[in-house]
């Protein structure tokens, strides 16, 4: 049996969870205590860092106490449960404390490896929230694992899934998508389930999030065209291409924008008075209300907008060979006050990485360039505008000093130059 970093293929299934009231009350037990452990070791890793600058402190004591704030870090160790009694409870799945743990020493690695990451700090308990959970197999009972046979996460049927102390529950997974898998499995294919996150959302609702390593193509077989096309993203248009073809720019934020407010003030006033009552805001059931209001609002942009965008990346990785586009930095973009609410709403950054996940998977190709002078090139001679002739962002159309050439969209210009980098 392979081990799951040998396989070579990584995919991610999420799909709607509909539990019952003891089932929801295991995976909101389960999301605080994952929680409160994080909050632990932040707070054992902070002491420990104290103790050790700390000078004027007695070091017998001092390594006594690093050497038990250590084992109270150990998710197996039973000080832990003995300190923290509610830790005993047998609805905690003692794999999400394992990759909790995990979770934070690669955070902290990442720290040291990227220097503008911050260190992991403090969570704080929010409407929202998740935890994983590791999978189990016996190798002794299965030649071969696969997503059906797992002994604590396994899928059942196209409408049901076992999960590590929840139990068997419904699903919303389509049945293509099922038949699919279990093709795969039945045809000798390796889908294995590495982990699965359980998650609760601002809503209310709850879903599942398989992370499944194969040793398959799951999706795929985009057929070869041959085309190869250059993307030029902008606020006036979502994007232009080197065909000279436009997508506007559906701008979803700005119409939900006017409703958003509406039930954001309402909701301000609710708090207002719950405080003025000293009532508090997990108890005031008007305020909870308003708020799940004001999250449905926010999550139907989301979903939206995310749907436009996948339909979009489909359709370009589909009847293009290569797709080349600018590289923007979504974080520093967003420092422009002006434009900060624009760029927010279009959402370049989740664009460009559909773009590049659905390349790999489709045997297609996705390239990105330096976005410097793109714009203000020409596509033709190759001539690029300085000083008073540069152009500004309210000039579309121009034309070149040096060959004389008329281009009527800069933004077409633009792509064109962008494809001609990415093949150079």
């Amino acid at each position: 049996m392979k081990k799951v970093n040998e396989l070579p293929y990584n995919y991610g299934v999420k799909m709607r969870i509909f539990p019952s009231s003891i089932q929801k009350r295991v995976i909101d037990k389960n999301i605080d205590f994952s929680r409160f452990y994080w909050n632990q070791l932040v707070a054992a890793n902070k002491e420990i860092a104290f103790l050790r600058h700390n000078e004027s402190l007695v070091w017998p004591w001092v390594d006594a106490r690093i050497a038990r704030l250590r084992e109270i870090a150990n998710p197996n160790c039973k000080l832990l449960k003995q300190m923290f009694p509610f830790a005993n409870d047998n609805d905690i799945d003692k794999t999400s404390l394992m990759q909790v743990k995990a979770n934070y020493v690669s955070a902290w690695k990442l720290c040291k490896k990227v220097p503008s990451t911050k260190p992991p700090t403090f969570h704080k308990k929010h409407a929202f929230g998740s935890y994983q959970s590791s999978t189990k197999y016996d190798k002794h009972k299965h030649e071969r694992a696969t997503i059906f046979n797992s002994e604590n996460i396994r899928f059942l049927d196209s409408k049901h899934v076992q999960l590590t102390k929840i139990g068997r529950i419904r699903v919303g997974l389509s049945q293509k998508r099922y038949l699919r898998l279990k093709e795969l499995c039945d045809n000798g294919f390796e889908l294995r389930i590495s982990k699965a996150t359980i998650s609760r959302d601002s809503c209310g609702d709850y879903y599942v999030a398989f992370q499944i390593a194969s040793d398959t193509l799951i999706e795929g077989g985009f057929s070869k065209t041959g085309s190869r096309l250059g993307i030029d993203l902008n606020l006036e248009n979502f994007l232009t291409d080197s065909n000279g073809n436009v997508v506007e720019n559906p701008r979803y934020y700005r119409q939900a924008r006017t409703q958003l407010a509406k039930a954001q003030r309402k909701l301000g006033k609710r708090c207002a008075r719950a405080r003025k009552e000293k009532r508090p805001l997990r108890k005031a059931k008007n305020y909870q209300k308003q708020r799940k209001l004001v999250a449905k609002i926010q999550r139907r942009v989301l979903r939206r907008r995310q749907a436009f965008l996948d339909e979009l990346s489909t359709t370009l990785i589909k009847n293009h060979d290569l797709v080349a586009a600018e590289e923007l930095r979504s974080k520093n973009l967003l420092k422009n006050h002006a434009l900060s609410m624009s760029i927010a709403d279009v959402g370049w950054r989740i664009f460009l990485t559909m773009l590049e996940y659905k390349a790999i998977i489709h045997g297609k190709e996705f390239r990105t360039v330096d976005p410097r002078n793109t714009t203000q090139t020409c596509s033709c001679c190759g001539h690029v505008l300085k000083g008073k002739h540069k152009l500004t962002l309210k000039d579309r159309e121009w034309t070149c000093p040096k060959c004389g050439q008329y281009h009527n969209s800069r933004d077409h210009n633009a792509a064109k130059n962008i494809l001609a980098k990415a093949l150079a």
